[in-house]
């Protein structure tokens, strides 16, 4: 039996996939996992020597010897600190005792390889599946550079189904076609959120386009029709890092609420604006700079603003998931459209391209190394999800783009080119937020070593993130010897915490790690983890 089918058809019942839900209805600013780590604190010297007090007065109690009173039974805190071991043996029992040293739970997975001498340096349940969180992310990363090309570029496309006239007209649909491109967005298109559309209809209306006599057409055809991957659970509903995907996506899939006070009262803003949603205010300018306002999204396509904002206050801006990006796209696109003075006299619909549709113009996406660099230094999500499934379709754009078709690609690149066991992997989604995907260490530290020697190489190793300097490892192990140094792909969720990269010895051996800690300790064992990362870049032999 497929491993992830085994898998899945036991756990599933354990939780509720996020696509159940329905419309996403919670607002967003950013979102943080949640800590659940919590200290048991010692009893107070205080309450110890209560009953002293309680003593009655019958008869002189015994003159005794006084007895120093205890200032706590707290055993004082573990620091862990990173050593410079010589030679294997010192790094193996350096490294079991940082294991043992700080976490009081939770399960750990860790293999340490030296890629300059090909010998393991340390292992630990090196074999046994864990949860990866978003170190799943350099599978998705490995699988598209090696299928697509460090230089493939997703394309938009605009096409149209009926003949252009001279005057402008076209006589039939225009078409909105979308690639998977997850770059559309001020990230690489510079303007604000709406500039990534306002471009693609200055291209429009540069190919001579005035009047659309029919539909907008929106093809999201090219990957899955479902938003949420398998395995994200449903407390993750309205957060940024689990927007929904689709092959049409706009702004990373936010869209922002501005409130502006003006004397005759509030402009309501959508950013970037789109006919697909409908903004309903009932919010009041008063005296003063004070801002009490509710903004939230009601079903799919219905933004509802309430309460107050003074004259004087700052403009409000607040974030929102949206939940059909297809339908947002559209809308935005057909905004654009009317900015250029290009009408539309139908309906925005949801289709397939028509066959014989002609090209109009197209925009296309960085290349797949500046993607996938923010993919991992930036750990974003949609990125993962749309760059997964456009792997899956290949450079032909010929084949499924979906999550299960995705995976297949993966275990057979896996298994035949990285020498990794058909069963180390589960993978339901590319960003590792699905709670169903597993990850053994050694897989990972298998992929490190292809990965390492493969001809997209330089940009693998560019898109991973540098301890004390860059993106989500910025403020870790700072001024250690990993500084500069160590660079890894993080992964963080309430029950996970994980890093796997490389990072260079004293003795200049490049060295590949993983390290998997699954539990409810997740603060210690990120200090572990930053204590090991520095000792492997101390170690010598």
């Amino acid at each position: 039996m497929n491993p992830r089918s085994d898998y899945l058809s036991r756990s599933r019942p354990a939780f509720r996939a996020l696509s159940s839900i329905g419309p996403i209805v919670v607002a967003l600013a950013a979102m943080l996992v949640t800590p659940t780590d919590a200290r048991a604190s010692s009893q107070s010297p205080l309450l110890r020597v209560m009953p002293a007090l309680q003593q009655t007065t019958r008869r002189p109690a015994p003159a005794k010897k006084p007895k120093a009173t205890p200032v706590s039974s707290r055993k004082a805190p573990v620091v862990l600190r990173a050593t410079s071991p010589v030679g294997t043996s010192a790094l193996s029992a350096d490294l079991g005792s940082m294991l043992g040293a700080k976490t009081r739970s939770g399960q750990w997975g860790v293999m340490v390889v030296s890629l300059t001498r090909g010998d393991t340096l340390y292992k630990l349940s090196a074999d046994t599946p864990m949860v990866p969180a978003s170190t799943m992310k350099t599978f998705t990363a490995a699988l598209a550079l090696e299928r697509l090309g460090p230089d493939f570029a997703f394309s938009t496309d605009v096409l149209r189904d009926g003949a252009l006239g001279p005057d402008g007209v076209v006589h039939g649909n225009l078409i909105l076609r979308g690639d998977g491109d997850p770059g559309l967005s001020p990230r690489f298109v510079r303007g604000g959120p709406d500039a990534p559309m306002d471009m693609l209809a200055r291209f429009v209306a540069g190919a001579g386009v005035k009047k659309i006599s029919g539909d907008l057409i929106a093809d999201a055809s090219g990957m899955e029709g479902r938003r949420i991957p398998e395995g994200w659970l449903t407390r993750y509903a309205g957060a940024s890092y689990a927007a929904p995907f689709s092959a049409l996506s706009l702004n990373e899939n936010i869209v922002i609420v501005g409130v502006y006070p003006q004397k005759g009262g509030a402009d309501v803003r959508l950013e970037p604006a789109s006919s697909a949603l409908k903004t309903v205010s009932s919010v009041r300018v008063v005296a003063g700079r004070s801002t009490k306002l509710s903004v939230r999204m009601i079903g799919e396509s219905q933004v509802v603003v309430t309460g107050t904002i003074g004259v004087n206050a700052a403009p409000y801006r607040v974030q929102l998931v949206v939940a059909d990006p297809v339908m947002f796209t559209a809308g935005a696109f057909r905004e654009a459209l009317r900015a250029q003075g290009i009408t539309v006299a139908g309906d925005i619909k949801v289709g397939r391209t028509p066959q014989g549709s002609l090209l109009v113009t197209s925009m296309p996406s960085p290349p797949l190394s500046r993607l996938v660099s923010v993919m991992n230094r930036e750990s974003i999500n949609l990125y993962a999800e749309q760059i997964f499934r456009g792997a899956a379709r290949g450079p032909l754009r010929d084949q499924a783009g979906s999550a299960d078709n995705a995976y297949s690609q993966l275990r057979e690149f896996a298994t035949t080119r990285m020498g990794i066991s058909p069963n180390a992997i589960v993978a339901t989604d590319g960003s590792g937020l699905s709670v169903l995907d597993r990850v053994t260490p050694r897989a990972l530290v298998q992929l490190m070593s292809y990965a390492h020697g493969a001809t997209w190489s330089s940009v693998f190793h560019g898109s991973l993130p540098v301890a004390g300097e860059s993106e989500t490892l910025r403020t870790r192990m700072r001024g250690t010897s990993a500084q500069g140094n160590l660079h890894a792909k993080t992964g963080t969720t309430n029950d996970v915490i994980s890093l796997s990269g490389y990072v260079t010895a004293e003795n200049g051996e490049i060295l590949a790690f993983a390290f998997l800690y699954n539990g409810a300790d997740r603060w210690n064992a990120r200090e572990t983890i930053d204590a090991m990362g520095p000792t492997l870049a101390s170690f010598s032999r």
